[in-house]
Order: C-alpha cells, then sequence, then structure tokens
C-alpha cells in the first residue's frame, strides 16, 4: 500500500493544554479511517493540518508526490451563491471560468440559436481548447451526474442536504486520492445519509472522517483513530472492534494508575520517615520519587463522564395524544393525509422522514399547537412539555454558558433541590472556565450541551427532542440513549441519528411521501424490516417496470419478431440478476475486513462493479430499443 500522507511529532495549541501532543499519524490508499474522539479535542484543528489550511506549532508534515487532498469542512458558507455548476467548476479554481463561460454559452444556444449565441459558443469552445480543458469539463459533468444534480440549479435556493451535496462535488471534481470531510451527515436526512454511505463506500479514494453517526461510521470504518487528551490512539478494524478493545483499553489504563499511585502513596511516605531514614536515604530512590511526582503532574485527566438527570413533572393522563384521521395541507400541499394514531403516558416515539416533509408541523399537531385541515385531536390532560427545539431560539450567543442556562442566578432547582450552577454545569462537562465563556466561543457540539442543560432544569412529563444528537460526542450521544430509555415520562423524538433511535424509541412514525405515514413497532431497524417484508410480496423494481410497460404498450409488443419478443422477455430477468450482482459487490466493498485483510481485491471488486454497472445500463438501452421497436407502426 502506497503512503500518501505522514504526519510526525505534530503538536499545536491555542490556549492551556495541547491540543495536539506530538501526533503521529499515517495514511495509505484504499483506507477508510474515522476520526473519533469528544467536543473541544481538536479533531477539526487535526483534519485543517492535515488539509494544509492550519500551520502546526511542531512537527512535520509530508505529503506524497502527486497526492490531491480535498477538504469539506463542517459548517456550509453563508456567503456562496451561483449555478450548481458555478460551483462545482470552482474546485478547479484556475479553468473555473472557462468552464463557466462554456457552460452558460451552451446552454444559451440551448435556448436560442441566434447568430449571436453561436458565436458566443465558438469562442467559449476556442478558449477552452486552448486552455486542454476538456477533460475538465467531462469531469464536472460526470460529477454532476453521479452525484445526481442539477447544474443549473440555484446554489441559496437549496436545502442544507443538497447544498452539502454540491460543495461535495466541488471537492470530489478535483480527482482527490485523499477527501477529509467533517461531520458530512450533520443536518441530513435520513434518505441522503443513506446515499452517501452508499455512495462514499465505493468511491475510489481513501477516506478520512470525522463524525458522531456511528451507524454511519460502522459502516464505512476501516480503521479507527482517536483523539483524547492531545494524543492520537490507532485502532485497526471497524467500530464495534474499537469499542470492546477501548474498554479492555480503559481498564487496563485504570489498573496501571492504580499501581501507580499505590506505588507514589508509599515512596511519600519513606521519603517522609525520621531522622534515621534521612541518613540512609538511596538517592537513586529519591531521584525516581522525584521522577514519579513529575510523572504524575504530568498526567492529563480526562474530562470525565457526564452526568444528566431529567427532571420528571407529576404523571399526565392515561392518554397523551389522539389524532383520527388528521389531514394537515400548507397552501397547494398535503403534508399529512388521513393520519391516525394513539400515544399514551410512557410512549417513546421516534419520528423519521425526509427534511421538509412535515416533521415539525406533526409535533405542532401532536401538541396542539397547530389546527388541522381536516380529522379531529383530542389531548390529553395535565401535560408539562419540555421542548428541545424551541431553546435555541432563546439562547443569547453573547451571553455566558452560566447565564443562557442559570437566567442570570447562580443557583438551579433541580428535583426539588438547590444546586450552584458551576456545579450542575460540570454534569455537562463544562470546566469553571468554559462556564463564563459566551455561546459564541463554543463549538457546536458545546452548545447542544448548553440547550440540554437548560432544557433539563425544567420539570416535564412529555419530552419533545427536535434533532437533539447534532454535534453531540459519541460518550454523551451513549449517556443521552440511557437517560432517555429510563425516562418513565412520554417523549417524542424527531432524529436521523439511525443507532440513537433504535436506542430509544418503542414505536416509530415514517413519512413515506405524499403526505402518507406509516407507523411501525421499534426503532428505525425495525420499520426498514418491516418494509422489507412489505415490499418482498411484490415484484421487483425491474420486473415492475417491465410489467407496466408491456400492459401499456401490449399491442405494440406483439408486432416484434419471435425472436426479438422472446429477447425482451428475457431482459427483466436479466435486469434483476444485475441488480442483485450490484448489491453483493457494494455489500462486499462495504466490509472493513476487506481493506485490512486483502486490499488487491478490493481493485478487482470495484473493476467488477463498473463493469456490471455498464452492462446494466447497456440491458436498459436494449429494453428501450425493443420497446420503441415494438411501438412502431
Amino acid at each position: 500500500m502506497a503512503t500518501l500522507l505522514t504526519l510526525r511529532d505534530i503538536s499545536h495549541s491555542y490556549s492551556g493544554p495541547q491540543l495536539l501532543d506530538k501526533v503521529n499519524l499515517t495514511v495509505s490508499d484504499n483506507e477508510r479511517i474515522s476520526l473519533i474522539g469528544r467536543n473541544g479535542e481538536g479533531k477539526s484543528t487535526l483534519l485543517r493540518i492535515i488539509a494544509g489550511l492550519v500551520q502546526a506549532d511542531e512537527g512535520e508534515r509530508q505529503v506524497a508526490l502527486e497526492t490531491g487532498i480535498s477538504y469539506l469542512p463542517q459548517e456550509v458558507p453563508t456567503d456562496l451563491a451561483g449555478s450548481t455548476y458555478e460551483i462545482v467548476a470552482t474546485g478547479l479554481e484556475d479553468l473555473s471560468g472557462l468552464l463557466v463561460s462554456y457552460h452558460a454559452a451552451t446552454q444559451a444556444v440551448m435556448q436560442d440559436t441566434s447568430e449571436q449565441n453561436l458565436d458566443r459558443m465558438a469562442e467559449a469552445q476556442h478558449a477552452l481548447e486552448n486552455a486542454g480543458g476538456w477533460q475538465f469539463e467531462q469531469q464536472v459533468e460526470m460529477t454532476l451526474s453521479k452525484l445526481s444534480l442539477d447544474p443549473d440549479e440555484r446554489f441559496e435556493a437549496l436545502s442544507g442536504g443538497r447544498k452539502r451535496r454540491v460543495l461535495l462535488a466541488r471537492e470530489l471534481v478535483r480527482q482527490p486520492q485523499l477527501l477529509l470531510l467533517d461531520e458530512p451527515t450533520n443536518h441530513l436526512d435520513i434518505d441522503s445519509i443513506n446515499w452517501l454511505e452508499g455512495f462514499l463506500s465505493s468511491w475510489n479514494g481513501s477516506l478520512l472522517f470525522i463524525t458522531h453517526d456511528r451507524a454511519f461510521m460502522q459502516r464505512l470504518a476501516t480503521r479507527i483513530i482517536e483523539l483524547d487528551r492531545g494524543k492520537l490512539t490507532d485502532w485497526p478494524g471497524d467500530y464495534r472492534n474499537y469499542l470492546r478493545r477501548r474498554e479492555e483499553r480503559a481498564h487496563a489504563e485504570a489498573k496501571a494508575n492504580e499501581r501507580f499511585d499505590k506505588k507514589l502513596a508509599q515512596e511519600e511516605v519513606w521519603i517522609r520517615q525520621g531522622i534515621k531514614a534521612r541518613r540512609t536515604r538511596n538517592e537513586g530512590r529519591v531521584r525516581q520519587l522525584q521522577a514519579m511526582r513529575d510523572a504524575f503532574r504530568q498526567r492529563r485527566k480526562g474530562q470525565g463522564e457526564a452526568r444528566i438527570n431529567l427532571q420528571e413533572a407529576e404523571r399526565s393522563g392515561k392518554l397523551v395524544a389522539e389524532l383520527d384521521n388528521v389531514s394537515y395541507r400548507w397552501d397547494d400541499t398535503e403534508l399529512i393525509r388521513d393520519f391516525s394514531t394513539t400515544i399514551l403516558r410512557g410512549d417513546k416515539v421516534g419520528i423519521i422522514g425526509p427534511n421538509g416533509c412535515g416533521k415539525s408541523t406533526l409535533l405542532g399537531l401532536l401538541l396542539g399547537r397547530l389546527e388541522p385541515t381536516s380529522g379531529q385531536i383530542r389531548l390529553g390532560t395535565g401535560l408539562e412539555v419540555a421542548y428541545f427545539d424551541q431553546l435555541r431560539a432563546s439562547l443569547d450567543m453573547d451571553k455566558s454558558v452560566q447565564d443562557n442556562v442559570g437566567g442570570g442566578s447562580d443557583k438551579v432547582e433541580i428535583n426539588g433541590k438547590s444546586r450552584h450552577i458551576i456545579s450542575y454545569l460540570q454534569d455537562f462537562l463544562f470546566t469553571p472556565d468554559r462556564v463564563r465563556q459566551p455561546l459564541n466561543a463554543l463549538s457546536g457540539g458545546e452548545r447542544n450541551r448548553v440547550l440540554l442543560a437548560r432544557l433539563f432544569t425544567k420539570p416535564a412529563n412529555l419530552l419533545v427532542l427536535d434533532e437533539p444528537t447534532n454535534d453531540l460526542d459519541v460518550e454523551t450521544l451513549e449517556l443521552l440513549e440511557e437517560l432517555l430509555s429510563d425516562y418513565q415520562g412520554t417523549l417524542l423524538l424527531v432524529s436521523h441519528d439511525r443507532s440513537f433511535i433504535d436506542a430509544v424509541v418503542t414505536s416509530t412514525l415514517v413519512f413515506e411521501g405524499d403526505g402518507v405515514i406509516t407507523e411501525c413497532a421499534g426503532g428505525y431497524s425495525d420499520w426498514l424490516r418491516e418494509k422489507s417484508a412489505r415490499e418482498s410480496d411484490l415484484p421487483g423494481a425491474a420486473a415492475e417496470k417491465s410489467l407496466a410497460k408491456k400492459s401499456k404498450q401490449k399491442t405494440a409488443v406483439s408486432k416484434l419478431s419471435y425472436k426479438l419478443q422472446r429477447e425482451l422477455d428475457e431482459l427483466p430477468g436479466a435486469i434483476e440478476r444485475l441488480e442483485k450482482e450490484i448489491e453483493a459487490l457494494h455489500a462486499q466493498l462495504a466490509d472493513p475486513e476487506l481493506y485490512r485483510e486483502n486490499v488487491e481485491r478490493v481493485s478487482e471488486l470495484k473493476q467488477q462493479l463498473s463493469a456490471r454497472e455498464s452492462e446494466l445500463e447497456q440491458v436498459f438501452e436494449r429494453w428501450e430499443e425493443l420497446e420503441a421497436l415494438g411501438g412502431m407502426e
């Protein structure tokens, strides 16, 4: 395996302890590496150093000759405007102006073949030829096609998920050997996350990404690197393997520290013995004690574990909400159609669906804050609601953490007991100096912990969480899962985190399009199984297409010769076989073990995948040809 990038003894800090303390890292080709660690540990800083955007205080960064590195940051820039084609073309820098001019000229000719437009296109074509830019024009077109992007859509009018896809295309058009992604799934819906997983699993290059999405990490990562207290540790294998080995390491580290502390205590007793002991003091032993004291002082403590407790109000009535054939229309769009459900005290309900489908609207109906267009809603009694999403708007970014949570007071009331605000916020991993920082100086994950801290000061028997997991580190996510699983009240949860939904909810409401909401017992994985079982009773997608076309063109098809008719009849089976082979190849390429144990096989499988996809495309084309022939008079 060829080495693409090497970091040697990289150290970096902004203030306080070193974010990176003599970090070493090697990235080879065909690797998919996940970088994990708690919020504020320096993961994004390390990614920017790898990208060459930040100069480390110390150490060496070495990139192999002709290795291209592309970096997709966590935040979508707010000042980008233009067509999708224009944004993607900027990835090619010097040629972007020529590419954009040629694309605009060709679009103008498609609208109007006037002499002026034709002259403009000829000039743009000549300029592109002189710059040797044809292959790059094809790169842009191919990348847009692979990512299913409309080149003429306005970037500023796109959803957050589509914008991230455009920015990914801008980096991919450079054809990098190493792609760096910082929280690529943030604010994406589940369909978009599934698409991104599939795309990246078959992408031909090395990948280094930061994510707190455990399902995303499990599917993609062939290696885990963890940044903890300035040190980088390496864990070959997938996320599950990392969890097992991390537990073993934590146990071994605790035992080693226990033995060290015991010996240090014994040596401290010895050095403080009486005058007689001092006369016979072993100077070598004294020097060893001094070294142990230095080691103890330099041992950096971990952040500790978050301790989060929910305040529960008096129990609500047994019924929380009952919806009977409820529909809700916004202008000409029916967001919810003929939906009925009953939510009882203690239910934990997940709500999933694409961005913009109406999940927040459904929450408004369930809470009685919106009136349905039709149908009946009956709400329960004694409901004390705590709504996570509402608190975002009430946060003051210029005020400190303490003032945002305590409202200016240095005390908070938790389960009937008064606690000092600093003590309470330490449960959410805020150090005393961080408590006094304004919110605009915090990371996204820290701001979400502020929201949780504020939310849990409010007694509630109905907890509404709208995307609570964004930017939270894995350990805080796991703690929140445990907390919500033990919560005795009712929970309504909107989330795109599949692992989180599976761990917490008892039932799931799924937006399946055209205002239709289905309800299933269990979480996201249970819904997938239920959906698969429903679809298994139906013909496959290819067979459905074939039957639909046959029914519409039955008369026309009969005009084909016996030989061509037989060929046409066999095509659905060929399509189904190829689709299954492609699916199997994708599954093999998504297996982390493959990249560790048989790298040569990776290239072979990717070639097979490309060949099968090309063959499938040819079969579809032949199908269309035969259908057209059959339809001719």
